[in-house]
């Protein structure tokens, strides 16, 4: 392979709601242009359904499965832009799994990122009903139409089935090269049997390092937590957890709004948890701020997740994660070396955690803090790139 730097076309749906995906989208692009590749996007916004006419949203079933817009718009593309790869991050439900075959016909290899559960999910979480679900695993993907898994409704989580059911028949799957974001979603995605283990990698999202690390020595005793203020994400759990914790609690502060804000603002209270700040929403900058002072960062997530960027950005400044032992979360930490994990029902055994994080001396490991960074992810990339166009010719 020579030291040509390959033409990129990415190719991404968005949610009406922005969401980290798109973050990830915006971070790869500015990442490959950044070491001198040229980089195309193709984009498309489910925004656009808002506008669509009855019979636009009639044939939607129909172009979730396969959207000919999507094949010739990026068949034309590919060609006039002499695109190298493909890399796509979501399909749903304006681009469809068309943009595939528009690559395979210009004979152009294709890269998926993996951002969630989707191609065994349709509800993309493994998540229903206030506890982790695996029944579309195990039984078939016709469960969540039953349970309505994809936004609360059955007729669009019927669609989600369809397409991804007739795309399995078609051998779609298999005929791609993905990167998971983790070894559990590599895990979880190689129970689709078409997919092969040689055709799966897995490479973190990227995050910008630190410049300077505070010694833990010259740490605050505080800790913190950030996302949104709702039940999966085991808000529940850490304010209990404080409770068990006591007078001589450390300062805990939580970066975030949600449906829970006001539950929490009354557990609080009623709790006496003079320790416990509700900060609301805080600015990013600030948040790596807050992160690199502190003890430890928390991450109490009742379900999989994706890929935890806060667990990134946590590492990025030095600062070790206490997260449950559950999906992602649990298989970013190393014990007693990055962080601790606990079993995600128990706020005692997260107290416990706490209380190793106060006492901890060890300095983070400074390998864990380069494995998130620009360079290293451009360097897995690039070689994920480099063989996939190999394998192409």
């Amino acid at each position: 392979m020579s030291g040509k730097k390959q033409k990129i076309l990415i190719v991404h749906n968005y949610y009406q709601i922005p969401g980290g995906e798109d973050t990830v989208v915006e971070n790869e692009k500015k990442m490959l242009e950044d070491h001198g590749h040229e980089v195309i996007l193709y984009t498309r916004n489910n925004s656009e359904l808002n506008i669509f006419s009855k019979r636009q949203k009639a044939l939607l079933p129909v172009s979730t499965v396969f959207n000919f817009q999507t094949y010739r718009e990026v068949k034309a593309m590919i060609k006039k832009e002499q695109i190298d790869i493909v890399h796509v991050h979501n399909t749903l439900n304006l681009i469809s799994p068309s943009v595939y075959y528009a690559a395979f016909s210009c004979k152009v290899p294709v890269v998926q990122t993996i951002h969630n559960f989707r191609l065994l999910c349709p509800g993309a979480t493994f998540y229903r009903d206030g506890h982790v679900c695996e029944k579309c695993l195990e039984k078939g993907l016709f469960c969540a139409v039953k349970h309505s898994c994809y936004r609360g409704s059955r007729i669009q989580t019927l669609a989600c089935v369809i397409s991804t059911t007739l795309h399995r028949m078609f051998g779609t799957y298999g005929k791609l090269n993905y990167i998971c974001l983790t070894e559990f979603n590599k895990e979880k995605l190689l129970h689709l049997k078409q997919i092969k283990k040689d055709k799966v990698y897995v490479k973190p999202n990227a995050v910008t390092a630190a410049e300077n690390v505070i010694p833990r020595k010259d740490r605050d005793n505080k800790f913190v937590y950030v996302g949104r203020l709702e039940e999966i994400k085991g808000i529940d759990r850490l304010l209990e957890a404080w409770k068990y914790l006591g007078a001589d609690a450390p300062e805990l502060y939580m970066c975030g709004k949600g449906p829970l804000e006001e539950w929490c603002r009354t557990y609080i209270e009623e709790h006496h948890l003079d320790k416990v700040h509700l900060m609301g929403f805080v600015p990013n900058e600030q948040v790596k701020q807050l992160i690199g002072e502190s003890k430890a960062l928390i991450l109490p997530t009742q379900v999989y997740e994706g890929f935890p960027m806060t667990i990134a950005e946590s590492y990025a400044c030095g600062t070790p994660v206490i997260g449950s032992d559950l999906g992602n979360t649990g298989s970013l930490i190393e014990e007693g070396i990055s962080g601790w994990k606990f079993p995600h029902h128990s706020s005692e055994a997260l107290a416990e955690c706490v209380r190793k994080a106060e006492g901890f001396t060890e300095e983070f490991p400074e390998k864990i803090r380069k494995k998130y960074s620009i360079e290293e992810n451009y360097r897995i990339l690039k070689e994920i790139y480099v063989r996939n166009e190999q394998s192409n010719l």
